[in-house]
């Protein structure tokens, strides 16, 4: 990516001598960023541009552009993309319009200028894009106008007229930019490699994202789940949109609409989304001026009581409050403050306060450990002169630990205040609404982070029957229906280890009656129809039938309705079932095959008015423990599954588990394209699914992939699970690392020397941080390559002897590996064992150079390096090694 942020040489295709052209904007941005040496005008019609010489073709300027930008009419653009590649041009951007956005046409054109590339390694921003901005490299390879300021905010903005605005507000709030990206239709370069680059750039502290949709959803989240550890990516996504929703044929497809899911993507990889671009413009400006807050516990220092309440309002929409007060800084307080001051969070300083009462405030709250972070609102008073207070401040806030934040309530009166806050980086928001918003999406990364870094418990080893769930579905395909019945749908469940309430049909009121007498009464009975999906709608559901005659009766309800519901509908018979009464709870669980991002799960509020309650938390597999948990936390009935006055808990990890295994099922059977599990009824905290749906779809495609492509995030590799010995024939399981992982590796690095401990870490570590324990357990599997290897002779405990992994760099070309063995376990076999089956499978991907650097005195792991065909030279640091292999070349 570095050919579109520092480019040697640029060449503008399509520059002419007309003013207000693109092209010629283009190039009077470049010279006015010192470009001018580097910018080569280059025009298919060879013409002159400004004075100087102009050519036809790219492949005629030597040396060659580093990067190029088209700003010609779209229909020729394939072929200066040709010229391109002849040339060895690394990076295209195409400003020009007129691609997919109008149509078959420019889809076509698109496809060709995808073609011209295709295999050069030659990258491309756009088209229908804006450019690139780089303010720390006085790059404005776009047609917008000033440079803005130099900061460490990156933007990638789908639309040029969102960039436009950014930059205008941008300009007036003092806020700088590290980077400014105009991506357009992404027939190239899209949000993942973006957001992969700017991870790696120390430049950038936070991310924004303004998107309108995902060309590479399984990219983007691999991207931003690694990225969103380190630093914050903040999205506005637009496009809302409910056409699908409304299309769907159950309960799960209805609810589960494609916001929503975005929402559960953006959650999944610890993105903060914002609802709106004012929203964006205050976040940005916090995010961009301000440190991040530890937590939630605001200061609200205020000159005006409504203003302080409407802050406080702000909270409450977030379930929060201000901090409250200890003792001791009341008491400090009320040394510096009128006596009749609020004694209270807001700290209301009065409407006749002071420049000193301002700067004594907020003195004493900078040095509390208490708070973090402080809002600080002005109202307009003739007592005092704002900009008197904002300079006095802006001197105090230089030492600030915490968020410092200002909310000046007025217009022309406070402007030049304003105007000293954002020169002195303290944001500033016309409302305290929008102040406090801006704090809590802050604060929300903040959380995100920790919930990343937690470790899931351990379930208890999982069994499922994959060949009776392979025999079901193929039986259907078979028989040219894709709606199992819900007793095809209960057996699929049941075998993957899901309750289901046992079920048999019965297609005549006799049949039923038989049937029933076979079973513990009461009964309940359902229509069976493959073409009418809401049965209760159709009265198709009879309750609580306790005799021959209440069945008879129900049977031909069930009939009458039907045809009246639909005439022309296939009946097959009746379900009978056990009727469970009194159940505690009714719940709806499911999956849906969304577009963009494969299998999405439902879990929320059930029965026949779960679309109604809209009580729903979706989530993306797979699934652990915690995750499952996260999603039910998200529901209105959590709180009651959990134990509420006199009713009995459900039982929350059964609840989990349940999670877990149909996390599962939509991870083996990608047939699986709608399942509706409504109710699942729980009855003395366990659950029970007494009615199922499920819709499949053949996709050979999908069913041989092994790489799971049809999921956003790739599964855990169980078919790379192996039995090994090591050189003294012990008995080893080497498998993937799992996140459930966390405490045998904290065991593992218990049990290591200092000397170990130093070798793999290159420093003195004492203790494994949830943050450090996370990026070692929670691997993802797409771009890190990482096996632990366990003791496989001990029953009843697993030990973990040795971890070896490769991390893969953005473009997946190189990875760099690392090996880390117990001391009780060097030296026999175990190392080269794990870190051979990386480079197996790092060549398998295509991977081409692994690297790694090993400090001089490890001579274990320099002999292991040869051992495997590393090539050894010392680096620049005489005490470290660099060890590479070429695995184009290497036979392992």
């Amino acid at each position: 990516m570095e050919q579109f942020f520092d480019p040697k040489s640029i060449a503008v295709i399509g520059a002419n001598d007309r003013k207000g052209s693109i092209g010629a904007a283009l190039i009077d941005n470049l010279i006015q960023g010192g470009y001018g040496g580097a910018v080569i005008p280059v025009n298919p019609m060879h013409d002159t541009v400004r004075g100087l010489q102009s050519y036809r073709a790219i492949t005629e300027v030597q040396p060659p552009p580093e990067m190029a930008i088209i700003a010609t009419p779209i229909a020729i653009a394939p072929e200066i993309v040709r010229q391109c590649v002849r040339a060895g041009t690394q990076g295209v951007i195409i400003i020009s319009a007129g691609g997919k956005e109008l149509g078959e046409e420019g889809a076509f054109i698109e496809e060709q200028i995808h073609g011209a590339a295709e295999g050069s390694g030659m990258r491309i921003i756009g088209p229908n894009c804006m450019g690139v901005i780089r303010p720390a490299k006085n790059l404005n390879a776009t047609f917008a106008g000033d440079m803005p300021t130099k900061g460490s905010l990156a933007v990638i903005s789908q639309s040029g007229a969102i960039c436009a605005a950014i930059l205008d507000r941008a300009a007036t709030e003092n806020m700088g930019f590290s980077h400014f990206v105009s991506v357009g239709s992404m027939l190239d370069v899209d949000f993942g490699d973006l957001i992969d680059h700017l991870g790696n750039d120390g430049s950038v502290m936070a991310i924004l994202l303004y998107m309108e949709n995902l060309t590479n959803p399984r990219k983007f989240m691999s991207a931003a789940r690694a990225v969103s550890r380190i630093k914050p990516i903040i999205v506005l996504k637009a496009g809302k949109s409910g056409v699908g929703a409304r299309a769907a044929s159950t309960h799960i497809g209805a609810m589960a609409g494609e916001d929503a899911v975005y929402d559960a993507a953006f959650k999944r990889a610890g993105i903060v989304r914002v609802p709106s671009l004012a929203r964006l413009f205050d976040c940005a400006e916090l995010m961009a001026k301000q440190p991040r807050p530890a937590g939630t516990r605001l200061a609200i220092i205020t000159n005006g009581g409504g203003p302080g309440v409407m802050a406080v309002d702000a909270l409450a929409e977030y379930g929060l409050e201000p901090a409250p007060l200890s003792d001791e800084i009341t008491t400090r307080l009320g040394e510096i403050l009128p006596p009749y001051w609020s004694r209270g969070n807001p700290i209301d300083i009065l409407g006749n306060a002071t420049v000193e009462r301002y700067t004594s405030a907020l003195e004493l709250c900078l040095a509390s450990k208490e708070f973090d972070g402080i809002l600080i609102i002005m109202v307009p008073q003739d007592l005092t002169a704002p900009e008197e207070v904002a300079a006095s401040l802006v001197k105090l806030a230089r030492r600030k630990r915490v968020p410092v934040f200002a909310s000046w309530m007025g217009g022309k009166r406070i402007a030049e205040a304003v105007d000293i806050l954002n020169q002195a980086n303290i944001p500033t928001y016309e409302t305290p609404e929008r102040a406090v918003r801006a704090f809590l999406y802050m604060v929300e990364y903040t959380r995100n982070l920790e919930l990343l870094s937690q470790a899931p418990p351990k379930l208890p080893e999982l069994y499922f029957n994959r060949d009776q769930v392979f025999r079901t579905i193929y039986e259907c395909f078979e028989q040219e229906t894709e709606l199992l019945s819900e007793i095809q749908s209960k057996e699929v469940l049941a075998a993957y280890g899901i309750p289901v309430n046992p079920t048999r049909l019965a297609v005549s009121a006799d049949e039923a009656v038989a049937l029933a007498s076979e079973m513990e009464m009461p009964a309940a009975m359902k229509l069976v129809s493959p073409d009418i999906s809401h049965k209760s709608d159709a009265g198709g559901v009879q309750l609580d039938l306790r005799n021959e005659e209440d069945i008879r009766q129900a049977f031909g309800r069930i009939m009458i309705g039907a045809r009246a519901h639909n005439p022309e509908a296939r009946v097959t018979g009746v379900s009978l079932q056990p009727f469970i009464a009194g159940a505690d709870f009714e719940l709806l669980l499911g999956s849906k095959t969304d577009d963009n991002f494969g299998p999405v799960l439902c879990f929320g509020s059930g029965g026949v008015y779960a679309e109604l309650l809209d009580d729903k938390a979706l989530g993306l597999p797979p699934l652990n423990r915690l995750l499952a948990r996260r999603m039910m936390e998200d529901t209105r009935i959590m709180p009651l599954l959990a134990g509420n006055r006199n009713t009995q808990p459900a039982d929350l990890e059964k609840l989990e588990e349940l999670l877990v295994r149909l996390s599962q099922l939509v991870i083996d059977f990608p047939e699986i394209v709608e399942m509706d599990i409504n109710p699942v009824l729980i009855k003395n905290g366990a659950p029970c699914a007494v009615d199922a749906r499920i819709r499949i779809r053949r996709n050979e495609e999908q069913t041989n992939n092994l790489n799971n492509c049809y999921l956003v995030i790739s599964p855990y590799p169980q078919h790379l699970e192996r039995h090994d010995l090591t050189d003294m024939q012990k008995p080893l399981f080497i498998r993937p690392i799992k996140p459930e992982d966390a405490p045998l590796f904290t065991e593992l690095f218990n049990s290591l020397t200092p000397t170990s401990i130093y070798y793999r870490f290159f420093s003195v570590v004492k203790t494994l941080s949830p943050e450090i324990l996370a990026r070692f357990t929670q691997v993802d599997y797409d771009r890190e390559i990482s096996f632990v290897a366990l003791d496989d002779d001990e029953e009843g405990s697993e030990r973990m002897l040795g971890v070896a992994n490769i991390v893969g760099e953005p473009d997946g070309r190189r990875g760099e590996f690392s090996v880390l063995i117990g001391d009780l376990w060097q030296g026999k076999g175990i190392g080269a064992k794990l870190l051979l089956q990386c480079l197996e499978i790092a060549q398998e991907r295509g991977m081409e150079i692994v690297w790694g650097t090993v400090l001089a005195e490890n001579r274990h792991m320099l002999a292991l390096g040869k051992k495997l065909g590393f090539t050894v030279k010392q680096s620049e640091d005489p005490s470290e090694y660099k060890l590479t292999i070429d695995l184009k070349t290497a036979k392992l």
